[in-house]
């Protein structure tokens, strides 16, 4: 038992900070600019598919720079050409944008790499085990994601929050007019924003790759508990989403670890009591309605607290 605690802990922990590493710079976006980018995960997808690439040609630490670069670069193109474009007709017609960027990232990945997975290896320096819990081998490599995780956090924390950039990018959004009175040019600092945002989300697809399968579907797996984080957490807010991140992480992996339903704890249920239907809901398992688990936490904090846990939003 005390085995089982400490390994999905652990595991749920490192499934933690691959959300809140996913989704800061969803966070940072949509704090900034107002944009709920539909669009992000798929940005997480290219992160990875670069990363593969480019380890294949120089290496995993070359890619962990060069990917994140790229990607941010795009991210910079797809604001200058598309959103700033579409800003004027209001967040639908930036919504309905990302929504079909989505699927095109996706076809022209599939046009490029395929269906198949692909064969992203963790990078031979950290292809060890870091330490053994009763008998069981800790890969250093998810250390290391683990790392990178609250690296990026405590950075984020730091910039937007105790330097000038932090504060000249949020007064941009609250009041461009004045920023841009005093000698700042609104549009590229949400420019460069955006870019910083897709270029977090290729830093987790670029690490969370080998961990992970690296395949055109990727990004379809992971994005709607991404916006479950977000919101959960409160739209806007990287503290909310630092804790949304870890509690959907433990609530999941727990929940996968469990085998308990109703019928283990109340026993079988009599089926002359009612239908066939009652009686298969009634032997579900704990294990098999996890994938649920985090969508019925969505619609709860929705109903109880709209602006999420640590949220300020009200619109």
């Amino acid at each position: 038992m005390l085995e089982l605690i400490v390994i999905s802990t652990l595991n749920g922990v490192l499934f933690g900070m691959l959300l809140f590493l996913l989704s800061s710079g969803l966070t940072v976006i949509f704090s900034m600019m107002g944009v709920l980018n539909f669009a992000h995960a798929s940005f997480y997808m290219l992160g990875a598919f670069f990363g593969y690439q480019i380890s294949r040609w120089v290496g995993f630490w070359p890619a962990l720079i060069l990917a994140p670069l790229l990607v941010g670069a795009l991210g910079m193109a797809v604001e200058r050409y598309g959103l700033r474009q579409t800003h004027k007709h209001g967040h639908v017609a930036e919504l309905l944008l990302t929504f079909g960027l989505a699927f095109a990232i996706e076809q022209v990945v599939q046009m490029i790499w395929g269906k198949l997975p692909m064969d992203y290896r963790v990078p031979e320096l950290l292809d060890f085990p870091a330490f053994t819990i009763f008998s069981t081998n800790y890969p250093a490599y998810k250390m290391f994601m683990l790392l990178v995780s609250v690296v990026i956090f405590i950075a984020l924390l730091i910039i937007l929050k105790r330097t000038r950039v932090g504060l000249i990018v949020q007064a941009a959004l609250t009041h461009p007019s004045m920023v841009a009175h005093l000698g700042h040019n609104v549009g590229r600092v949400f420019m460069l924003v955006f870019g910083v945002g897709t270029a977090l989300a290729a830093v987790a697809g670029v690490i969370a790759g080998p961990a992970l399968v690296t395949q055109s579907d990727m990004a379809a797996l992971l994005g709607p508990i991404l916006f479950v984080v977000v919101v959960v957490g409160g739209l806007g807010s990287l503290p909310g989403a630092f804790f949304a991140s870890l509690l959907i992480g433990l609530v999941q992996t727990f929940a996968v670890s469990m085998n308990g339903s109703l019928a283990s704890m109340f026993g079988p249920l009599d089926p002359s009591i009612g239908p066939s239907l009652l009686t298969d809901v009634w032997n579900v398992t704990i294990a098999q309605i996890a994938p649920i688990l985090p969508y019925v936490l969505l619609v709860l904090v929705l109903i109880v607290r709209p602006m999420g846990l640590m949220g300020t939003r009200e619109t």
